[in-house]
């Protein structure tokens, strides 16, 4: 029975995940490219500007860099380090590429998302704010679209509780501290019926109390924990990355051809060239759309909190999550991947053993514990703050769906505290299936709103750059 229901559902998720909403996603990236004029490529320079010089009196609740990083933590994950190497494995190295151009077109994207955010919110006389796709669905859109505006939020909390933001993410820490630790189960105890590492306990744990203290506290302490954990971690994962890419500085030119090769399936045989080129963009675009989020609404929750009297410069600030977390960060882990020919199939690698290997091959010279230690650490962290942003993107859907009854996000977020207590011993993979699903349905509501509001966006950001220009 339990077996029937999975293939049911892994169809369903083959379904929603296949090549028609791929192709919206990236149709919708180009269509906002052209329309406005490149300006991701044109304006990245003063976008990462503005990441660190905040906006003075602003209205809002958080800083613009604390609202990128509160979007980071959700989006800079298991998949930037797992997710690239499943997208390599099975694509080849041209799927590096592939995800890179996804995120070009998915900054476009992104900019407006951040941009209508700001547009559209609300801000109670307390300062409290409301914002993200349902506030520019209904108010953007009009009344009647309402009920579009509910399904996005519905959406949004099934993602953040039953998966994304809770099992999913406490279960790969919990199995990355495991395999670390104590990787052949030597010290376990039976809870429900199964044998569990003593590690997998005390991890589960440790994370639960730590997700506890910072929830209960919003979107405040959410942003501050982020605004330190995600800039640290981001960077001391790309200087990994760097060395092992300066280390082996001379395969970089030959990586770069097999990246290009694949990517047109210029070294598959006759007849079989678009067949290689086509399965190199559609996971390569898929696992950049998945990592960076892009076009899938949950960003513009968070940039809705910025405080900022701009929506066009919100937006900036808000295309660059994209940029960091695929043109750098994912780019940073292709790379390694392909110098250190970790991706190859005769290795028989998955998942995180993919990067593992090729952290450990491209820092030859330290002892392998050392780079597996990296792994597991980043893995730890980047989880964790995905915990943390899929609350604040859930709680914000909640609240929107029950009328603004705060009662109802508090006893959520102690339902949310309970779904990562139990995360560790959820082996069910159906929940996995589950919440991808609903991740995927997120995005036709927010894709429908921002080609429907093109108009406004393109006003708004015409309206800022006459009156501000090049500052």
């Amino acid at each position: 029975m339990l077996e029937n229901v999975g293939r049911v559902l892994t169809k369903i998720d083959d379904f929603v995940w296949g090549l028609p909403l791929i192709l919206l996603i990236i149709a919708v990236g180009i269509y906002l490219t052209v329309r406005l004029r490149g300006l991701q490529i044109k304006h990245l320079p003063k976008a990462l500007k503005f990441i660190v010089k905040n906006e003075e009196n602003g209205d809002g609740e958080v800083s613009s860099f604390a609202a990128l990083c509160t979007a980071l933590s959700a989006t800079i994950g298991t998949g930037n380090i797992v997710g690239v190497a499943t997208a390599i494995c099975a694509g080849g190295p041209g799927a590096l590429f592939w995800m890179v151009i996804a995120a070009l077109f998915g900054m476009a994207t992104k900019y407006s998302e951040g941009l209508l955010a700001i547009k559209y919110r609300v801000i109670e006389p307390d300062g409290h704010v409301l914002g993200g796709p349902f506030y520019y669905i209904e108010h953007g859109m009009g009344k009647k679209w309402k009920w579009l505006a509910k399904l996005f939020a519905f959406f949004g909390v099934c993602v953040g509780l039953l998966g994304l933001g809770t099992f999913t993410q406490i279960n790969g820490i919990s199995s990355a501290v495991n395999n670390f630790f104590d990787p052949n189960m030597s010290n376990t105890v039976k809870i429900f019926g199964m044998e569990y590492s003593w590690t997998v306990i005390i991890t589960g744990i440790i994370v639960t109390v730590c997700t506890g203290l910072v929830i209960i506290g919003g979107i405040k302490r959410i942003s501050t924990v982020s605004e330190f954990v995600v800039p640290f971690m981001a960077i001391l994962y790309v200087t990994v990355c760097v060395i092992i890419l300066i280390v082996n500085i001379k395969a970089i030119p030959a990586a770069f051809g097999e990246i290009i090769a694949g990517a047109f399936g210029f070294k598959a045989a006759a007849g079989g060239m678009l067949g290689a080129m086509v399965l190199a963009m559609q996971k390569g675009v898929a696992r950049g759309i998945f990592s960076n989020e892009a076009g899938l609404g949950s960003a513009p929750i968070a940039a809705a909190a910025a405080q900022t009297k701009e929506p066009a410069r919100q937006g900036l600030v808000t295309m660059t999550g994209t940029f960091i977390d695929t043109i750098v960060i994912c780019t940073m882990t292709g790379l390694c991947i392909v110098i250190t020919g970790a991706w190859r199939p005769e290795l028989a690698l998955e998942g995180v053993g993919v990067t593992t290997y090729a952290f450990q091959n491209g820092l030859f010279f330290l002892p392998g514990a050392v780079p597996a230690f990296i792994i597991m650490l980043c893995l730890v962290f980047f989880a964790f703050t995905t915990i943390l942003g899929w609350d604040y993107y859930s709680e914000k859907c909640l609240e929107y769906l029950s009328g603004g009854n705060l009662k109802a996000v508090k006893v959520y977020r102690w339902i949310y505290i309970l779904a990562v207590f139990f995360g560790p011993y959820m082996t069910i993979s159906a929940v996995w299936t589950i919440a991808d699903i609903f991740n995927g349905l997120m995005a036709l509501p927010n894709l429908i709103a921002i080609v429907a509001l093109s108009g406004v966006i393109a006003s708004e950001t015409k309206k800022y750059f006459n009156k501000f220009g090049n500052r």
